[in-house]
């Protein structure tokens, strides 16, 4: 017989709206109880509840310490539902001096070190007992401030946030990764947060610029300098997100560099691994030696030897800064519960305005407590006063009255609380009562009552104490700033080329493009020897680190790293092995020199500009189009520019016309065609039957010498000034005789 199932009292839901209620109520259960911090104590759950734990264990600074595993016990029985390692992890950290900037945790034994903080001991080696910083967040615990709810099984209650005196959120900052949120708040220094607190209590309106008077930036528990500007860090403040760059500190002993301090959260041993790593890759040849003399004494010593007093150590230290964790950037995120119960990123300004909320409402609350404490003290100890005045009465009631709390209230119109006082009493004490005892401590109390009174009702006064106690924990728990912020250049890793040693070369190139380089600069190309039917084109004196820039007849220009290049012992190899250019193209000249470095590049067409070697070269092995060139003309050799005077352009055509100008009438360009520099007819161009075929770029105090076939004339000062003109002009005809020009040569 099948049985019947009435459907028509359960609820129907359907899948989809199932699982998405499923899977936001986890969401919210890992925001709200495990993974986001709290403004008012700037716990999470698994920490406030290890250290509620440890102080329901009577485990305070002053105490014995005690077994951590027995601690963890405790935590995850009564108050956690998670793991035990987790919880001890979380343990371990608030131990942590190089972890928490105020740790809340004293641990004994292997508790990890800066250079492998996750190399602890295991819970049942460890021992632990709370720091006396934790009483800042514990002693005031048992005075009415704290909500309590049901721990995880219902069985016991719990805080749901520690009645903090300092805002431990900004002290020891904090992480964690929720769904679809984190959080990253870096620690501060507690005095500057202290004194950006009373501030913000005197001038509620304070911007977040007023507060950075107070509060420079975070203040990490190692000592690396905070290298990002005033400014990065104000909006950071702003805002609640951003990123602050922690850098270590060095200093130079007998021409070693010692590390002293590394940024937070840094291993010393990776940082040796990552050095290390680059000396055998042969990236950092300036540096011969590297040491670790770290000791109990000095917790961070790295010794960096370089490889002579000429190395510039401080471009070393830049490179390891881009390329090693000796610089770090850290995010911020200041992502927290809020007052009102939900996440939310707050700037500097919110979490402070918030957390004194939470400060005022606290105190209020104590004070409150303390209030009706000493109203029912008052209250009981009137009852006792009425007992002493009657004394006999009282202890005759007591002794013959069946019923005598309610013959108490009758007789001497004793509140129910009073009679059950003067009953809790032992009749030998009921006999010892002094009236002038009681009547001293209601004095005492009614004064303390009146000031209690006072401050409840007064904001001013509440402020006031507020900031008394905030700057008594600050001259008990304070301590001087450790992270200096420093004005830093910015890190520059080396490139290849800085690498490279600077020896000097000689770039040989020949007709046929095959090209050598030859040690030193005073190798004479013309003088070498060539493969049949090749010869001698151009050269370029420069260094081994430096880039050589090939032209072809098509204004197209190709890089190759100059130490690359075959050697001058041979005849050298074809470029084209190396790169691609275009069929039928002729190389025309070559340059190697400083990327600053200006030339004049121009056609045969009578067409260029200033150009800088960095702006010819290109990684492509097909090049680049730097020159235009017009149709039926070639490139010309680039001719290199000297920066220390002011210099004049030599142009000689094939007709034997010369044209001379300032250099300054030429444009700087990037690439493109340029301006014209002599007038050539397009036609005659195209034709080949005139064609720029000389340039020169020269100063004033030096001469011309032109070569025709054998016969040579010298052109001084006086003589080239005949042929000075503007820009673009025709120029003017050379003597007959020298028309025809094969070689200019310029003197001194």
């Amino acid at each position: 017989m099948t049985e019947h199932i009435d459907v028509s009292n359960i609820e129907n839901l359907s899948l989809a709206e199932f699982t998405e209620n499923a899977y936001l109520n986890y969401a919210m259960y890992v925001i709200n109880d495990r993974a986001l911090p709290h403004i008012g104590d700037g716990f999470k759950p698994v920490q406030r509840r290890i250290v509620y734990a440890m102080s329901e264990l009577r485990l305070n600074a002053d105490a014995k310490y005690m077994k951590s595993a027995r601690t963890i016990g405790d935590v995850i029985g009564k108050y956690h539902p998670h793991g035990d390692a987790a919880s001890y992890e979380a343990m371990v950290l608030m131990a942590q001096s190089f972890t928490y900037r105020y740790p809340l945790v004293d641990g004994q034994g292997n508790w990890g070190s800066p250079d492998d903080p996750k190399s602890y001991a295991a819970m049942r080696y460890t021992e632990s007992k709370l720091t006396g910083y934790s009483k800042v967040l514990l002693s005031e615990l048992g005075q009415g401030t704290a909500e309590w709810i049901a721990n995880f099984d219902g069985t016991m209650e719990e805080p749901l946030v520690l009645p903090a005196r300092l805002p431990n959120l900004l002290l020891n900052g904090g992480t964690g990764i929720a769904v679809g949120m984190a959080t990253d708040i870096l620690p501060h220094n507690l005095n500057e947060i202290v004194s950006a607190c009373v501030h913000l209590l005197d001038s509620p309106k304070a911007s977040v610029l007023d507060l950075m008077t107070h509060v420079k930036g975070p203040d990490f528990p190692t000592g690396a300098e905070i290298i990002s500007s005033p400014e990065e860090i104000q909006q950071n403040y702003e805002t609640g997100r951003g990123s602050v760059r922690a850098r270590a500190v060095y200093s130079i002993e007998a021409g070693e560099i010692v590390l002293e301090a590394l940024p937070y959260q840094v291993s010393g041993t990776k940082i040796l691994e990552q050095i290390a790593a680059q000396m055998q890759a042969k990236k950092l040849p300036m540096v011969v030696d590297l040491r670790d003399e770290s000791d109990h004494e000095n917790p961070t010593r790295i010794v960096i030897v370089p490889r002579s007093n000429r190395v510039d150590i401080e471009a070393l230290m830049g490179h390891l800064f881009a390329s090693t964790d000796l610089e770090r950037t850290y995010r911020i995120n200041q992502n927290v519960i809020q007052l009102s119960g939900r996440p939310g990123v707050c700037s500097l300004r919110e979490l402070l305005k918030q957390w004194l909320e939470f400060r005022q409402a606290t105190v209020l609350k104590r004070l409150q407590f303390r209030l009706e404490k000493i109203l029912d003290r008052l209250h009981i100890l009137e009852g006792l006063l009425v007992a002493f005045l009657n004394i006999d009465e009282v202890i005759h009631i007591i002794r013959t009255e069946d019923q005598p709390k309610l013959k108490l209230i009758e007789r001497f119109e004793l509140t129910e609380r009073q009679a059950e006082a003067i009953l809790d009493l032992r009749l030998r004490q009921l006999a010892k009562l002094e009236e002038q005892k009681i009547r001293a401590e209601q004095d005492e109390l009614g004064a303390e009552r009146a000031s209690l009174q006072q401050i409840i009702d007064s904001k001013a006064r509440l402020k006031t104490l507020i900031k008394k106690e905030l700057l008594a924990d600050a001259e008990t728990y304070g301590n001087p700033r450790r992270s200096a912020i420093v004005k830093r250049a910015e890190s520059k890793a080396f490139s290849e080329r800085d690498l490279m040693t600077n020896d000097p070369i000689t770039v040989v190139l020949s007709e046929n493009g095959w090209v050598r380089a030859a040690k030193g600069h005073e190798v004479n190309g013309s003088e070498l020897s060539y493969r049949s039917g090749d010869r001698f084109l151009a050269s370029a004196a420069g260094k081994t680190n430096q880039t050589a820039v090939f032209f072809d007849n098509r204004g197209r220009t190709y890089a190759l790293a100059a130490h690359l290049l075959p050697s001058a012992r041979g005849q050298g190899e074809p470029l084209s092995g190396k790169i691609n250019p275009p069929p039928g193209a002729l190389f025309t000249g070559l340059v190697l020199d400083e990327p600053e470095q200006k030339y004049l590049i121009a056609s045969d067409a009578g067409y260029g500009f200033v150009g800088k070697v960095e702006d010819m070269i290109s990684k492509n092995k097909a090049g680049k189009a730097y020159l235009s060139v017009p149709t039926g003309a070639q490139s010309l050799p680039p001719c290199r520019i000297s920066p220390e005077a002011e210099q004049l352009i030599a142009a000689f055509t094939s007709e034997g016309r010369l044209l001379i100008f300032s250099l300054k009438d030429l444009p700087e360009l990037a690439r493109g065609k340029g301006n014209k520099i002599i007038n050539i007819p397009s036609a005659a161009v195209k034709s080949r039957s005139e064609v720029m075929a000389h340039l020169v770029v020269f100063q004033e105090s030096e001469t011309i010498t032109v070569h025709s076939g054998k016969r040579y004339i010298n052109l001084t000062l006086k003589e080239l000034t005949h042929y000075r003109g503007e820009r673009a002009r025709r120029g003017l005809k050379l003597p007959r005789g020298f028309q025809k020009v094969d070689r200019v040569v310029l003197n001194p």
